[in-house]
């Protein structure tokens, strides 16, 4: 199983901060992919070009692969000031 986290205002527009998921997804990409296919306003969330994505806490690529028992999160830019 993999953990999938939803962050500030993805959380909102998504309604749900969290799923538990089968771990059968070759990548955060396929994921992605996969989420956005739920419905239009999935796809409009998760479809922006800005979404980024954390494996295990770390900011990677929509490249990387996924295992079971990892955590990913999608989250929007971060910015400060």
């Amino acid at each position: 199983m993999i953990q999938v986290k939803f962050f500030a205002s993805l959380r909102e527009q998504l309604a749900t901060s969290q799923l538990e998921l089968a771990a059968e997804y070759p990548t955060a990409g396929a994921l992605r992919q996969a989420l956005a296919a739920r419905s239009p306003v999935w796809a409009r969330v998760l479809g922006a070009d800005s979404v980024l994505v954390a494996i295990n806490q770390s900011v990677q690529p929509w490249s990387t692969p996924l295992a079971d028992g990892d955590e990913v999160a999608f989250f929007p830019p971060v910015t400060g000031g």
